[in-house]
């Protein structure tokens, strides 16, 4: 909104000219997500408590979370506004991404607060039921990719790009046939992996910052062509600046608006932060891990780094399996694998303090994301 505003008024005013440029409105969406979500977080705890807005401690699960029984929950509504409004703000609304990674956003957010309400209202751990959840998630990333690939709004290819490899190199095309159902297990699996993650004070959100901070510079080089100005004897030369065919990875045109949406989750991220640090004063609840992993997995999806995501969630990726690896070994065989998954838990179990396993996953996300960012080069 303010993006058109100002466009519109910079022939009137010179220093508005500075709007139209990305990196300013990348760090105007941050600052603004991080603001309200500082300012904010304290009236709508208040508010939770008020309501009776509490997390529901699964009772099978470590004892030292038993303290955490009533803590306020649902505060990932607070982050989808955040991340929603500074991106209606600052982006193009006029650029059909914008529009996606928003509804994508929002739909999954409908799901987890349809969740969290379930939980809240009958004082258990369910919630909605895992195959009822599933097929609406699907059904949503069904409806993502179609729009990839059928609307004339978005020019999208069924390539695959692979990590450590040059577009120039290795670019295949994959069915539609597969490439799809691909696409929505990445949309939906980084949603419920996020989901997973989400356990103890800041784990999940931590990781989440980092994830939306490497998909800013993806998105960012995915699109963006920069303008080089030299003056060689007198005689001034403007050299237009490729990013996406330097680094040699998709060009997707209009992703570089994406980048502002990720600005917004990290700054409203951060903001949340502020509170839900050990000891949490609030809980995202699954409204907010299950919109903010879709809008990971749309990101990887629409910038055709999906394999790459595999090491950029590896936190998300590893809490995952070691559920799935737990469920599988003791249905196949009756014992456990670990002493309680997700493998946050297994660590508890063992005697490590909440706070060392918070920081230390934070620190695992954080040499992850700089291997995928090596990645950009070293092809």
């Amino acid at each position: 909104m303010l993006f058109e505003l100002f466009f519109y008024l910079k022939d009137q005013f010179g220093p508005l000219n500075v709007f139209r440029y990305v990196s300013f409105r990348v760090l105007a969406a941050m600052g603004t997500a991080l603001m309200i979500s500082l300012l904010m977080y304290p009236w709508f705890i208040e508010r939770l408590r008020g309501d009776d807005v509490g997390q529901v401690v699964r009772e099978d699960g470590p004892e030292s979370h038993l303290s955490k029984q009533g803590t306020p929950t649902m505060g990932g509504v607070l982050i989808l506004f955040s991340v929603v409004v500074s991106t209606l703000l600052w982006a193009d609304l006029q650029n059909p991404y914008v529009g996606m990674i928003l509804g994508i956003t929002v739909l999954f957010a409908v799901v987890g607060f349809i969740d969290d309400y379930l939980k809240i209202r009958e004082q258990s751990a369910g919630g909605l039921s895992g195959t009822a959840r599933i097929l609406i998630e699907f059904a949503i990333a069904l409806g993502a990719t179609a729009l990839l690939f059928f609307s004339d709004a978005f020019d999208y290819s069924n390539q695959l790009c692979f990590p450590f490899v040059s577009t120039e190199k290795f670019y295949p095309a994959i069915p539609l046939w597969l490439y799809v159902p691909f696409a929505m297990i990445v949309i939906v699996g980084t949603a419920n992996a996020v989901n997973l993650t989400d356990g103890l004070d800041g784990l999940a959100i931590g990781p989440v910052i980092v994830a939306a901070g490497t998909f800013l510079v993806l998105t960012y080089s995915a699109a963006t062509e920069l303008h080089l100005q030299t003056i060689s004897e007198g005689a001034r030369q403007i050299y237009e600046f490729d990013l996406a065919s330097y680094l040699k990875i998709p060009k997707i045109e209009g992703a570089q608006e994406l980048a502002i949406f990720c600005a917004s989750i990290i700054g409203a991220g951060v903001g949340f932060l502020w509170y839900n640090t050990f000891p949490a004063q609030i809980f995202m609840g699954d409204v907010g891990s299950l919109s903010l992993g879709g809008a990971l997995g749309t990101l990887a999806v629409i910038t055709k780094q999906e394999l790459l995501s595999i090491i950029v969630f590896g936190i998300f990726l590893v809490e995952a399996v070691s559920v799935i690896t737990q469920t599988l070994s003791y249905k196949m065989t009756g014992e456990r694998v670990f002493d309680m998954a997700p493998l946050h838990h297994h660590f508890e179990m063992k005697g490590w303090a909440e706070p060392k396993i918070i920081v230390r996953f934070w620190i695992i996300a954080i040499m992850l994301s700089l291997i995928a960012m090596a990645s950009l080069k070293l092809r």
